[in-house]
């Protein structure tokens, strides 16, 4: 896996611009904040995204990968203003939970999510070497 950053473009913080990956590719569908009987555990953005993160990795480890294999995340929220107010905390349990590798990323403010309570949904990608 190699980490895509152009000649004289400054070095993203939290994600990379682009991943080169090869191997086996791992897909996960849309995760939300919920525990294993389809409760939700917070009502906050970044109690949620902790749970999406915990739920990721085990979808990801049905498949022998981890945090280090994650190519790709399409982050999907429901308020820019509590992302941007939550950020640090944010980014505190993403660094606790995936460490310090970062694939490429987007975080994009949608009206609602299917299911009412969620507050983040999270796509993610991953691709363990061959």
């Amino acid at each position: 896996m190699k980490a895509l950053l152009p000649p004289g473009w400054p070095r993203p913080k939290g994600y990379s611009n682009g991943i080169a990956a090869g191997g086996r590719m791992i897909f996960t569908a849309g995760v939300v904040g919920w525990d294993e009987q389809e409760r939700f555990v917070a009502e906050d953005l970044a109690g949620q995204l902790r749970q999406v993160l915990l739920n990721t990795l085990a979808i990801l480890k049905e498949a022998g990968a981890g945090p280090e294999h994650v190519v790709r995340m399409t982050w999907y929220v429901t308020s820019r203003d509590e992302y941007m107010r939550d950020i640090a905390q944010i980014g505190a349990t993403y660094r606790e939970l995936m460490g310090k590798h970062f694939p490429a990323m987007a975080v994009v403010q949608v009206a609602a999510l299917v299911e009412p309570a969620a507050r983040v949904e999270i796509e993610t990608t991953a691709v363990v070497p061959d």
